[in-house]
């Protein structure tokens, strides 16, 4: 061979070697990437080439695969199947959407893998089905909602016809009993590529109430007086409070430490100088004002976080982390007190901390997945319960259940009374907010759990309201009014099944 070919030759091959180590580097090295680009049509084609797995609550799905419509300008040629919801506004929080224009959100976004049929565990899986040239299917993904208690949830919510959330959890294991946020949407009308569909998503998205939004997960409120029961807690477990009989010597109207500012009562109860029961009964701000400010912001704040304050909650869906802030001076240490200043909540949050106490002390890590399945119904992953922290001592938890429990039997949260002899536990709240206060209506809160014949706790409840287009005055703005009657109802739901 002489010279020129030779040169030409190797030329040729190292074109080759090349080709062949890009070819291998966009394969493996880029494979992820590629397959999760957006713009990636070839991975939506085949997402939507077969039925998607089913997400379940109590044994039945509430989502399903259709076959797509082929419309007159062609839009659905390529996407053979669309996603389908049962109940789509009740679950919507719980779901998400999958969307063949618009991506997916919640478990149909984090638990993709599993629906799918792409998750690495289901490799087996694939192989065979593509050595026997059957399809690929996705599995399902087994909640721990139930049915009737998330009924119970959004009807108590639908009726009041205002904006809110309802999270319900088993406190002994952390499962997710109930999860409701309305206003609510349907993912199945724009689960398709179509310009109606398009236009029904843009709608959602321009809609001022905020269909699409997350309230039980995603957004953060004022938990006014029903964080009482955190400030409660923190008193008893640092020692700031030993008897919860015993007056506190707070006076009312409370005059804020550093200021001159007064803060009066909600309700004409016994609160100057009341007890720690007393001002829970009959929720006195100044008993918890005065509470906070004693304990401080510090053990406030390490109380709060072993509750779950400060940090994201994934569920495994991501839950916004809530806040009980490092920089407040002693007024707004106070404030904290009462659920007002710089305090926020999700409404989970606020669940949590009520499972925490009704658990005797024990939060366990809230989960909304029980079970991933296979195609084959075979178990691939099976949570089980983890305890997150022991937010405070049973001595600790058991002296707020008491209070809180005489609250119910005595006190301001008397709409949850269940008969029959349930003992019950609850804490209303009302929640000022905005830079005027008295130019906004307040939201409405209520937190309780109800206990079974053993003593122990299976449902804890948070509800979350507001009022702001409701037709009634702003003086019946109150959690025990709004709140209580949905929380029996889910309470309610929940014992009847167990």
């Amino acid at each position: 061979m002489n010279k020129p070919v030779r040169r030409v030759a190797i030329f040729c091959g190292l074109l080759i070697l090349a080709l062949l180590g890009r070819a291998n580097w966009v394969q493996f090295a880029q494979n992820d990437k590629l397959s999760n680009d957006t713009h990636n049509r070839r991975v939506q084609i085949e997402a939507f080439s077969h039925p998607r797995g089913d997400i379940i609550v109590g044994g039945k799905s509430i989502t399903g695969s259709k076959a797509s419509d082929t419309g007159s300008d062609g839009e659905y040629s390529d996407f053979k199947y669309k996603r389908l919801f049962k109940q789509g506004p009740m679950y919507a929080p719980i779901t998400g959407y999958f969307s063949q224009a618009q991506g997916r959100t919640f478990l149909e976004g984090v638990e993709n893998g599993i629906l799918s049929g792409t998750d690495d565990r289901l490799f087996l899986r694939r192989t065979v089905d593509m050595l026997t040239g059957k399809k690929r299917r996705g599995g399902d993904v087994v909640t721990t909602i139930d049915a009737k208690a998330q009924q119970a949830a959004y009807k108590g919510l639908t009726d009041l016809g205002a904006p809110g959330a309802v999270v319900a959890l088993d406190p002994r294991s952390g499962k997710i009993l109930a999860l409701a946020s309305t206003p609510s949407y349907d993912p199945s009308v724009f689960a398709g590529i179509s310009s109606k569909e398009g236009k029904e998503y843009q709608k959602l998205l321009k809609d001022k109430s905020k269909p699409l939004n997350n309230r039980a997960l995603r957004e953060t409120y004022p938990p006014g007086s029903t964080f009482k029961i955190l400030t409660a807690a923190a008193a008893l477990e640092h020692g700031t409070i030993k008897d919860i009989d015993e007056p506190t010597g707070a006076k009312a109207p409370y005059k804020l430490p550093q200021s001159s500012t007064r803060i009066g009562n909600d309700v004409a109860g016994p609160c100057d100088k009341a007890s720690l029961k007393v001002g829970m009964q009959w929720s006195c701000n100044n008993v918890f004002l005065d509470t906070a400010w004693k304990v401080g912001k510090d053990d406030m704040r390490e109380t709060a976080e072993k509750f779950g304050f400060n940090e994201e909650q994934f569920v495994p869906v991501r839950a916004v982390a809530s806040a009980y802030p490092e920089e407040l001076d002693q007024p707004q240490t106070a404030l904290t007190g009462m659920g007002q200043g710089s305090v926020t909540s999700t409404p989970l949050q606020m669940a949590m901390v009520t499972a925490g106490i009704a658990n005797n002390g024990k939060l366990m890590k809230p989960y909304l997945v029980d079970e991933l399945r296979g195609p084959d119904l075979s178990t691939i992953e099976k949570n089980e319960p983890q305890e997150m922290s022991q937010a405070v001592s049973e001595d600790t938890a058991h002296k707020v259940q008491a209070m809180m429990e005489n609250t119910v039997e005595k006190g301001t949260a008397s709409g949850a009374k269940i008969g029959g002899g349930t003992v019950v536990g609850g804490k209303t709240g009302t929640a000022q907010h905005g830079a005027n206060v008295r130019d906004e209506r307040p939201y409405a809160w209520f937190v309780s759990y109800a206990k079974d014949d053993d003593g122990g706790s299976p449902v804890a409840v948070a509800v979350f309201v507001d009022p702001k287009d409701m037709n009634i005055p702003r003086e019946q703005i109150a959690g025990g009014r709004l709140g209580s009657p949905i929380a029996k109802s889910v309470m309610e739901a929940v014992l009847k099944e167990k």
